[in-house]
């Protein structure tokens, strides 16, 4: 019974998994670059997918026409956006920071508001908000670090993208050599990565955006100050799945609260329960038509332990993971949606 369990497909592929693991583990900051070269190559390689197939209909056109220009592009905002508007943003960012640190050390003289921001203060969790600011910002602050992760993920994207099927061809050979096992698993879980991990990760970053936009909207009309600051706060706590809505609510009514007192904390509350609900009921179905149904209980469990053993990624990329895992396990997702 032992033996054939040691020789079955179950076993290979949870060594390879192990190695895997250790792998990604032993590597350490190197990760950082292995999940932006991974997000940047699923979300490009969609772009350029939804454009081919409308430019298909009209004219033949070379993929890596298409990708060279999409790159083109990107790196050509990203260039605008760094000559023109980092230093407003840096400038922005900082002082939304020291705004939020400074409201949670020397709380307005209320009661409520003392006793919710002592609450706070004590806890170690995803919703410890003082951390993850602390955290995101000396990450940012650390920009040619940042700066040069980011160039280099771009990069070998771009390399992968424009030689997409030459690897797969190269690859390919791996899986008739000598332990062709472990790299016929290891294309197994590519496989299953990419169908849960990266389309979940899509999803995210679209709603994220989605909820960055119609924030700053809201925020503009309100009168808030540092609205590129805001908005970029909005995106990356937008990528935590549910807690993202909670986290973003504290900073924002800490603010309403010191710019406009109780109306303006209640504007920020009518705000996020619509900016909610549009999520909740068409951003959701829209984007993704098929997702597991994590319960809340759940997802916090999920975040405590990603933001744990991963530290700030964990939030974003623990959820993806834990459905990654979900569908290793051939677990059935029915037709369930997280909320």
């Amino acid at each position: 019974m032992v033996k054939e369990y040691l020789q079955s497909e179950g076993f290979s592929r949870l060594i390879t998994l192990i190695i895997l693991v250790l792998f990604l583990v032993s590597i350490g900051s190197m990760v950082n670059i292995v999940l932006f070269t991974f997000v940047f190559t699923f979300l490009m390689g969609r772009l350029e997918q939804f454009i081919m197939i409308r430019l298909n209909k009209v004219m033949r056109i070379n993929s890596k026409v298409v990708i060279s220009f999409l790159y083109a592009v990107v790196v050509s905002c990203l260039a605008i956006v760094l000559y023109k508007y980092l230093p407003v943003i840096t400038l922005q960012f900082t002082e939304l920071v020291t705004q939020i640190v400074f409201f949670f050390q020397h709380p307005p003289d209320n009661r409520v508001v003392q006793y919710a921001i002592n609450t706070m203060n004590e806890l170690e969790s995803p919703l410890d908000l003082q951390k993850q600011m602390n955290t995101l910002y000396l990450y940012i602050s650390d920009f040619g670090k940042l700066a040069f992760q980011i160039f280099i993920s771009m990069l070998l994207s771009l390399f992968f993208l424009l030689e997409k099927d030459k690897i797969i061809r190269f690859t390919s050979k791996f899986k008739r050599a000598k332990f062709k096992s472990f790299f016929i698993n290891l294309g197994h879980f590519g496989v299953k990565f990419i169908n849960s991990f990266g389309k979940v990760i899509e999803v995210q970053f679209l709603i994220a955006i989605t909820n960055a936009v119609l924030s700053v909207t809201f925020l503009w009309i309100l009168g808030f100050p540092q609205l590129l600051g805001l908005g970029i706060m909005i995106f990356f706590l937008g990528l935590v799945p549910v807690a993202g809505v909670i986290i973003s609510l504290i900073p924002l009514s800490m603010i309403a609260y010191s710019i406009g007192g109780m109306p303006k904390v209640i504007a920020v509350l009518i705000m996020i329960v619509v900016i909610h609900a549009i999520e909740s009921y068409i951003l959701n179905p829209k984007f993704m038509s098929a997702k597991t149904n994590l319960p809340t209980f759940f997802t916090f469990i999920i975040l405590l332990f990603s933001e744990h053993f991963l530290g700030i990624w964990g939030l974003i990329i623990g959820i993806p993971i834990f459905i990654f895992l979900l569908d290793m396990l051939d677990i059935d997702e029915g037709n369930n949606q997280i909320s």
